[in-house]
């Protein structure tokens, strides 16, 4: 998700400066060219993106005041996975471990929903905001 909105980000700031690659998104994120496509092909595949043909690069295609935290989680992490996974062998025989699971289990699906409620209100125009004020600190 943390590289899904480092992407985006990059697009609002310089999409109309210049032509936005995987190969450039891959120097600013320092993550694999192959993993900056796939998250790419996610992303379009959610109507955040479009990667344009012939000239090439990729530009949003919505608006960062209409793209939530939250949707961009939805759209690039595997939603059959746990958000909090819990760890699969605690010793039974101690106390603690045979407890663990009954107390966590009351617990993790409510930290859950409410992490994603709190992306929920979160759009990537705030973020955009956010990374201006960060970038003007270190002028």
């Amino acid at each position: 998700m943390t590289v899904a909105i480092h992407i985006l980000l990059y697009l609002e700031e310089y999409e109309k400066e210049e032509k936005v690659t995987s190969e450039v998104l891959a120097d600013t994120t320092g993550v694999n060219a192959v993993n900056i496509r796939k998250t790419l092909q996610l992303l379009k595949k959610a109507g955040f993106i479009e990667i344009r043909r012939g000239t090439g690069g990729a530009c949003l295609k919505k608006a960062p005041g209409d793209i939530t935290v939250r949707d961009i989680f939805g759209a690039v992490e595997d939603s059959t996975e746990e958000l909090f996974h819990m760890h699969e062998h605690p010793n039974t025989n101690c106390p603690v471990g045979k407890s663990i699971k009954g107390v966590l289990d009351r617990h993790l699906d409510a930290w859950k929903q409410l992490l994603l409620q709190q992306m929920q209100g979160v759009t990537l125009k705030e973020l955009f905001l956010e990374m201006q004020d960060e970038m003007k600190k270190h002028e």
